[in-house]
């Protein structure tokens, strides 16, 4: 557990000045205005966290400073799609999330204002016209019971203005600057996020419209084995089994289309609700074409990437944020002064109220201190504390998780990378196999199985193929967002 820093040496002056002010009451009244720039609770410092000197996966690194206002560049572009480009640049706009953000951060923004307004007097205006009455101690019945009446009528101006001794205001416009600058940082989050959601879903959508190309055309190699089966069961050369084999084959296969595209109005209608559509009113028409080529990865990651990312400013901003609500709490101990001035008109009638005679004026100050409050105060500041633990412990878990998923997908790419290289293979193991297997068929020397035993293998691996493609990319997309965007404005990845 960190150690927040200690108290500030204006901090122990203020101090030795309401010590001092106590035992000369008289003097604490134009020592006040001397010592207005005083601040109590402890200073700001980022805690460190513990991160490794260089990524396992990569190259080297040094721990994150948060720069989220720096340019993440249109990422998405590296995949060299119109339509995804399309859509994305919908998502900071049109995604519901991103609006909510927005809102909040436009909320931070308006708390900012009202804590800052806390610098200024407040000055308002009243006019009041009261009738009264009281009782004058005598028993004249002709006089209305004993009971006098008056009129008051009052036209005035008031002001007050807290002076920040202890630095009560200036903490809580520093807690309301870091808490405005956090949700910035959630803002941002939230648009990144909506756009590597769209992008894998884009992808996986991409994957079902390959997936059920491959399977219209097994579907249709299926029909044409059933045809010739079919053909050599009346020819008297080949089984019933062998027919209803290749009947079954073919229906699977047309099941499995079926799956496929259930799941692919699934991924459009996702899309939809990421760009804020009704599912209803949009669609994505199928590609013909093969899912695109992964971007090349470096094989060295400057740091400043990881500082992008706006879930660790945003948890940043909020230790700030919690350590100056403890300079909060902490002045609560201490004497409040406010100057209070009043003036205006006051008279019977409204005739002639504003008359010289009629005026009235007042000015003082006024100061206030909690003798005792049962603990309040010590309970006040120990959770204000805690809040502050608690976000430094969730700083450091946020930075420690976004190593974690860079490392994570930086291994899940090198990793799929040779497992698309042995699965390629495989896959035109397969097809070769699956073509001898017909033709012994033909020649009758192997059963009606080992055909539909190489077409399965042949199904299954070129399914496999497009799987890890698309893994491939999600991967990829996966690591530009936890990276807080494309490298490739900084860097030039090594060809692949």
């Amino acid at each position: 557990m960190m150690h927040r820093t200690q108290k500030s040496s204006v901090f122990s002056s203020c101090g030795a000045w309401w010590r001092g002010a106590k035992r000369n009451f008289v003097m604490a009244f134009p020592l006040a205005f001397i010592f207005t720039a005083c601040t109590v609770g402890p200073d700001y410092h980022r805690p460190d966290v513990a991160t490794p000197a260089a990524f396992k996966e990569a190259g080297n690194w040094k721990p994150a400073q948060p720069g989220d206002t720096a340019p993440r560049g249109d990422w998405w572009e590296v995949y060299g799609d119109p339509e995804l480009s399309g859509l994305v640049r919908e998502v900071a706009d049109a995604n519901l999330n991103v609006q909510v953000a927005a809102a909040q951060y436009r909320q931070a923004i308006a708390l900012l204002g009202v804590a800052r307004a806390d610098y200024w007097p407040i000055v308002g205006t009243s006019f009041s016209a009261t009738r009264s009455s009281r009782g004058t101690g005598t028993n004249n019945t002709t006089s209305g019971s004993g009971s006098r009446i008056s009129n008051t009528v009052s036209l005035s101006l008031d002001a007050s203005w807290e002076a920040d001794l202890w630095g009560r205001i200036s903490r809580n416009v520093e807690a309301g600057q870091a808490s405005a600058d956090a949700s910035m940082g959630d803002l941002g989050n939230a648009v990144l996020s909506a756009q590597a959601t769209l992008v894998q879903t884009y992808f996986q959508l991409r994957a079902t419209d390959a997936q059920l190309r491959l399977l219209n055309e097994t579907i249709e190699a299926y029909q044409r084995s059933l045809d010739i089966t079919r053909n050599r069961y009346e020819a008297g050369v080949a089984a019933r089994t062998d027919v209803i084999q290749a009947e079954t084959q073919l229906q699977s296969a047309q099941a499995q289309a079926i799956d496929i595209v259930a799941q692919r109005a699934q991924y459009e209608h996702a899309i939809a609700i990421l760009i804020g559509k009704p599912p209803s009113d949009f669609s994505i028409a199928a590609l013909e074409t093969d899912l695109p080529a992964v971007p090349a990865t470096p094989d060295a990651l400057p740091s400043e990437l990881l500082e992008r990312r706006p879930d660790i400013a945003s948890a940043e901003r909020r230790m700030a944020a919690a350590n100056a609500q403890i300079g909060v709490a902490e002045s609560a101990f201490y004497p409040s002064l406010t100057l209070g001035a009043s003036g205006g008109y006051q008279n019977s009638a409204l005739a002639n109220l504003l008359t010289m005679p009629n005026r009235f004026w007042s000015f003082g100050p006024a100061l206030a201190l909690t003798l005792l409050d049962g603990g309040a105060r010590a309970a006040q500041k120990e959770s204000a504390i805690a809040a502050y633990d608690a976000t430094v412990a969730t700083y450091r878990l946020t930075v420690l998780g976004a190593f974690q998923e860079v490392e994570d997908n930086l291994a899940l790419l090198r990793q799929l990378d040779q497992e698309a290289v042995v699965q390629q293979a495989a896959t035109a193991s397969a097809k070769e196999a699956l073509e001898l297997t017909q033709n012994q068929y033909l020649a009758g020397t192997v059963s009606y199985l080992n055909v539909i035993t190489a077409q399965t293998t042949a199904l299954s691996a070129e399914s496999n193929l497009i799987s890890i493609a698309n893994r491939r990319l999600v991967a990829h997309a996966t690591l530009l967002k936890a990276l807080g965007g494309s490298w490739y404005d900084e860097i030039k990845p090594v060809a692949e």
